[in-house]
């Protein structure tokens, strides 16, 4: 079983939904199982997928969830929470580089 953080609904509208990533660090705390994020639904904005994937890992996710799509202009739903192939590459390069020192800060 995999748990996965795709954001909840309030009263802000800017983003889609929000990403609540104090759930990951919760969940995280109280359960053994893995966390994924979904900052494409989470947030309904290509503009802030990455920032919210790189801190999905401080937060303790286990992973990410992401739209990808070779025309997001003309996808035919979602395209404005979708990344260019070029940029998933570039989040996921970050991500790479990022967990480690992660797991390193909080190692038991």
């Amino acid at each position: 079983m995999i748990l996965c953080e795709r954001g909840i609904r309030t009263t802000e509208n800017y983003t889609r939904n929000t990403l609540d990533l104090s759930a990951v660090a919760a969940i995280k705390t109280l359960s053994y199982l893995p966390v994924i994020v979904d900052p494409s639904h989470g947030t309904g904005k290509r503009e802030l997928i990455e920032k919210m994937c790189l801190c999905s890992i401080m937060a303790g996710g286990d992973g990410i969830m992401v739209e990808v799509h070779d025309a997001p202009d003309t996808a035919l739903s979602d395209g404005d929470q979708a990344l260019l192939p070029g940029k998933f590459k570039n989040i996921v390069e970050k991500t790479a580089i990022l967990n480690p020192l992660y797991k390193n800060m909080y190692a038991s």
